[in-house]
């Protein structure tokens, strides 16, 4: 019965409502198109640098991580690989050697991370043939290598071009090779396609002298929150002569600039929700002052102060949710038309963000949580303001009201 009354009352002032409705409305939709926005880019940028190159999880010899030389190398053993096979979280287990070296085309050299990969099983699981700008992607017995975009125009090389590589082998050996670049790839991060050389597996061995040995294995997962559980479960089951690490564990730097970055960005959702706080009070308050007599006949004729409390307090509750909801609808296809469609930004722009790192695209996450969040938080800022009528309604002196 009180919710029935408290749909009716709401109704009764259509013109009261709907303002603030429409108030709610566009809190809502303001602030999630920020947080689907901040998360999108978020999304981005894990997936860019983490996901599509160093993957969501990996795992070492204890210590390479901190010193990243050849001398950690270890064999892919049949116990190490059921380990990994035993994880649901685990879709794949993509071995690589990584070393740095110095890389010389004509007059211009520069030092650069030379990966030794295996075209197919990278392929399957990271799509690294897809990257491929120009030229082709390489196959298992190929002696050519795979150069990122930004360093292929640092060294002014092409495909079809020959490549010298100079670095530090395994057990202290001499690496030095060269090698026709087979095709230019091109990542998501700027920063990756500056500092890229891809070789294939058999090539690596031959060039780093590891053979039959790898430095690290990526761990491909669905996305980064199965990467930081299955590493987490891997970690319990191989012993302590590996480190397996996640990807938070793998890019500290970008960690701290996403939580810097997330920090500033709930001081404006702050402001948004007292927007949102001081116009249902206002509202509130409002409604209180034009039925003051109706709230003063209605104590008198027998209702109890404690049910007109309640009564009032479904009324403000009903309409901060179907404002979130009505502001959740009306968010939802600019949020999804950012999803399918990243804007992509000016040259300027760009620029600033291959500082950072990042790929210059504008992207909207659709993650559930967003949407359902700003609803809960809605509901409960009305419920804090909507307590102010409780307190006033117990002490509401019946005759008063009705001379007013």
């Amino acid at each position: 019965m009180i919710f029935k009354l408290a749909w009716r009352n709401i109704w009764r002032n259509k013109r009261r409502t709907a303002i603030t409705l429409g108030m709610i409305f566009i809190a809502v939709v303001l602030s999630t198109l920020m947080m689907s926005i901040k998360e999108g880019v978020y999304e981005n940028m894990i997936k860019s640098t983490a996901g599509d190159f160093s993957g969501y999880a990996q795992v070492h010899l204890d210590g390479y991580w901190d010193d990243k030389t050849l001398d950690y190398a270890f064999e892919m053993n049949d116990s190490f690989m059921d380990a990994i096979a035993d994880i649901k979280e685990i879709d794949g287990a993509l071995p690589r050697i990584e070393s740095f070296a110095m890389v010389a085309a004509d007059e211009v050299t520069k030092g650069s991370m030379v990966i030794g990969i295996d075209p197919e099983q990278e392929r399957i699981h990271t799509h690294l043939d897809e990257r491929v700008v120009e030229g082709s992607y390489l196959v298992d017995k190929d002696n050519g290598i795979l150069v990122g975009k930004g360093l292929a125009d640092y060294l002014e090389v092409a495909v079809d071009d020959t490549l010298v590589l100079l670095g530090a082998g395994y057990q202290g050996m001499t690496a030095v090779g060269k090698y026709p670049i087979r095709g230019i790839v091109k990542f998501g991060s700027p920063e990756l396609s500056k500092r890229l050389i891809f070789l294939p597996m058999n090539e690596a061995h031959v060039f780093f002298g590891t053979y039959g040995l790898i430095t690290s294995v990526v761990l491909k997962t669905g996305n980064s929150a199965k990467g930081v559980k299955g590493a987490s479960k891997l970690a319990k089951s191989l012993n302590t002569d590996y480190e397996v690490m996640n990807w938070m564990e793998l890019n500290p730097e970008l960690v701290n600039m996403i939580k810097t970055d997330r920090t500033e960005g709930y001081v404006f959702m702050f402001i948004l929700y007292m927007v949102i706080l001081f116009g249902i009070f206002g509202t509130m308050l409002m409604m209180l002052a034009e039925r003051r007599r109706e709230f003063g006949v209605l104590v008198a004729v027998g209702m109890k102060r404690s049910k007109l409390a309640l009564m009032v307090w479904i009324e403000i509750i009903i309409m901060a949710v179907l404002g979130s909801l009505v502001g959740i609808v009306g968010a939802f296809p600019t949020c999804y038309y950012l999803h399918a469609n990243p804007i992509q930004y000016s040259e300027e722009m760009a620029k600033m963000a291959e500082e950072y790192g990042m790929e210059a695209v504008l992207k909207a996450s659709l993650a559930p949580e967003i949407f359902i969040q700003q609803a809960i938080v809605v509901a409960l800022i009305a419920s804090l303001a909507a307590i102010y009528p409780l307190f006033k309604l117990q002490r509401l002196n019946a005759v008063e009201e009705m001379r007013s």
